[in-house]
């Protein structure tokens, strides 16, 4: 290769070219009838990579490898290794009984077949559509889940059927009764799954969010004011390939079919010393259990990242409207099944926000005061799994906080109801016609702890109150209390579940590096308070097969390619054998204490629906936080330039304050009130020509 070719980073994803090398050489080795399922990076191994970050001048570079799994034309699965430097097929295994990641082909596919299979027509006609209205007849693709009727030799999905008068109506709210099984390998339906009740089409008018149906309703509100986000000097970032650099951070941003954004290597510059804190950061599964118990919707639920793929389903982002400001892009680039390249453009957004107040205080005794303003940086992708998105945004903090945080919104899964139906609380009737089933949104974070170094240590942390009763010596007011640290020494002790009542965080340590003024060892705490239980059963369908889902968090000892909790291939899991996160945990005895260690939390929201989410949902918001606690000597963000800062000496001197006292973007609402009605009067903290 000439000199002056870049060489991909290591952790890049796979580029186009080498999609398309992957693909031949498996065409030549295996026949050109193959339908391509995942080519994508296999991460180097991480001692390996870890030598490399640590010299990259002189050791020996990761060979980039890509992971391949193609089904064949009889149907069977196979997955492979092909080293991408030789040329070559280094692994090659015929999986029985496994089922690979629903590709987005195969999710339209479906579509097509339902609409000219006769039951399928026969179904419709009772629900009360003509056949000449079957161009109107939508489904939404759902893996089956498990159904022990068909198991999981042959490759299935369930038909979830919808109606849509107009081609700009919502069809949620037309949701049809029967639900067909499609076979992608044969391309025709082998079953249909129809009701007892039977619950004959809405003929309700539509409510729809579109421009056209908004005015219906009596149009759009006029009282919005221009919001403007403007960098006239361009963005404070730096991007070096896929490597970004931001207010001491920096790390790697990489993307993949599975669970679309994975950051490597996060290390933090701390006043010239780069100290690393995560090797690995990304969300590796998520699971939506639905709470009907009627057949079928029994097996409805959706292990999204798992059986679609985040990134698979990941949308083309708009300037102005997915992301608003200067805008940096990431493209994605994927395998197509029949061996073409499908790229999604503008897949990963990053940009800058305010961020409101960094640092404040204010001197009630001098008129003394300081404000810093924060900015936060963001990273975001945005994927449509069938009727929900999921914005997920990492937000970077300047104070070296990560903040995971995801938004939910587009459509409500719904079913048919007929007039006066009893949901029997497993559901809300949100429309006339339109049953909205309760459900779970469960997130699981993969957290690759690297804390100064890869040897960690978990502790859970709990606020108690002391244990010495009132009137004691010890505890005479009864007011004391203490953050309790329990050492998370085994895989089975670490198996953990939130308290609110003692407001239970994780701290991730690195108990070899110890704070000089606070004694205790250096650590990023996980705070997250939204953590509901899973809600099926144990023993239920969804509990064996969701297993990450049964604790809050789980920790276990780094190894290679253990990266995906319910298991390397989701689709049409019975959970009867313990793969994935269960399988690795299994050894409740294994030491986690002082190791190179993963650090897995279930996180997410419990959702009972109601009008005000239809037809199209606000967007409801889950967060958490990574926090450094004893990782810094002080308050790390303390040379971040304040908006104002004026001094008790500066006051007594009727000095001037510094720093840009005023934002020039910024404008008074009252242009008559001057800036004395904030801080004091002119001449002290005030200024009379601008706002701060």
């Amino acid at each position: 290769m000439p000199a002056d070719v870049r060489l991909p980073h290591p952790f890049d994803p796979l580029s186009k070219e080498e999609i398309e090398a992957a693909i031949a050489i498996i065409k030549k080795a295996h026949g050109d009838n193959l339908l391509f399922n995942v080519i994508s990076l296999q991460e180097p191994r991480k001692a390996q990579m870890t030598a490399w970050l640590e010299n990259p001048a002189s050791a020996l570079r990761p060979v980039r490898v890509a992971d391949v799994v193609v089904i064949c034309p009889d149907g069977k699965v196979c997955d492979g290794l092909v080293d991408l430097q030789k040329g070559t097929i280094t692994s090659w295994e015929e999986l029985d009984g496994l089922q690979p990641i629903i590709t987005v082909e195969e999710l339209q596919m479906a579509e097509h077949v339902v609409r000219k299979d006769p039951r399928v027509i026969e179904q419709c006609k009772i629900s009360g559509i003509a056949e000449e209205d079957m161009d109107k007849v939508y489904c939404d693709p759902w893996t089956i889940g498990y159904d022990e009727r068909w198991g999981n030799k042959t490759r299935l999905q369930q038909a979830l059927m919808y109606y849509r008068p107009d081609v700009d109506d919502c069809q949620y709210q037309y949701p049809l009764d029967f639900c067909p099984i499609f076979d992608p390998i044969r391309k025709e339906i082998i079953h249909i799954d129809i009701p007892k009740v039977r619950r004959p089409l809405s003929k309700v008018p539509a409510i729809n969010y579109h421009p056209a149906g908004v005015q219906k309703q009596g149009g759009f509100r006029s009282d919005l004011k221009p919001i403007n986000i403007t960098q006239p000097e361009g963005v404070s970032f730096k991007m070096t390939g896929r490597e970004i650099e931001w207010q001491n951070w920096k790390f790697h941003i990489g993307f993949n079919y599975r669970e679309g954004i994975v950051f490597n290597n996060i290390t933090f510059n701390d006043k010239g010393t780069e100290r690393p804190i995560f090797y690995r950061l990304s969300l590796v599964e998520m699971v939506v259990p639905y709470g009907n118990p009627e057949h079928p919707h029994q097996r409805k639920h959706a292990l999204d990242i798992g059986e679609y793929g985040a990134g698979y389903m990941t949308n083309s982002l708009s300037l102005g409207c997915d992301c608003k400001g200067a805008i940096f892009y990431l493209d994605a680039e994927f395998p197509t099944r029949a061996g073409g390249i499908r790229t999604i453009k503008n897949a990963i957004c990053i940009h800058e926000e305010d961020n409101g107040i960094l640092f404040k205080h204010s001197d009630f005794r001098d008129d003394s005061v300081i404000v810093t303003r924060a900015r936060k940086l963001i990273i975001q992708q945005i994927f449509t799994a069938a009727n929900y998105e999921y914005a997920i945004q990492w937000i970077f903090h300047q104070d070296g906080t990560i903040q995971p945080d995801i938004k939910l919104t587009g459509i409500l899964n719904t079913y048919s109801m007929n007039p006066d139906e009893d949901t029997n609380g497993w559901g809300t009737q949100v429309y006339p016609g339109v049953n909205a089933h309760n459900h779970q949104h469960l997130f699981c974070l993969r957290i690759d702890a690297n804390v100064d170094g890869p040897k960690n240590t978990i502790f859970a942390i709990d606020a108690v109150q002391a244990e010495a009763p009132v009137g004691s010596p010890g505890n005479y007011y009864g007011n004391a209390f203490y953050a309790q640290r329990t050492k998370l020494a085994t895989v089975g002790q670490a198996k953990t579940e939130y308290s609110s009542a003692t407001m239970r965080t994780w701290d991730i340590c690195n108990t070899n590096k110890l704070h000089p003024y606070s004694g205790k060892p250096s650590s990023y705490k996980l705070v997250s308070r939204e953590i509901p239980g899973l809600m099926p059963k144990p023993g239920s369908l969804v509990w064996k097969r969701a297993g990450f889902a049964r604790h809050a968090v789980h920790v276990t000892k780094y190894r290679d390619d253990e990266l995906w909790p319910a298991g390397r291939h989701v689709p049409q899991t019975s959970g009867e054998q313990e793969v994935g996160l269960l399988k690795w945990s299994a050894d409740e005895s294994e030491s986690i204490d002082n190791e190179d260690v993963v650090l897995w939390h279930t996180f997410g929201l419990t959702h009972f629906p109601a009008p005000e989410d239809f037809p199209v949902m606000p967007a409801e918001p889950i967060t958490l936080l990574l926090r450094p606690r004893h990782f810094f000597s002080n308050n790390p963000v303390m040379d971040v330039p304040p908006s104002y800062c004026i001094t008790p000496s500066q006051v007594a001197a009727k000095a001037q304050g510094v720093g840009p006292a005023f934002d020039k973007n910024s404008a008074y609402a009252k242009p008559e009130k001057t800036c004395g009605s904030c801080h004091g009067e002119n001449g002290t903290n005030g200024t009379t020509d601008g706002a701060h």
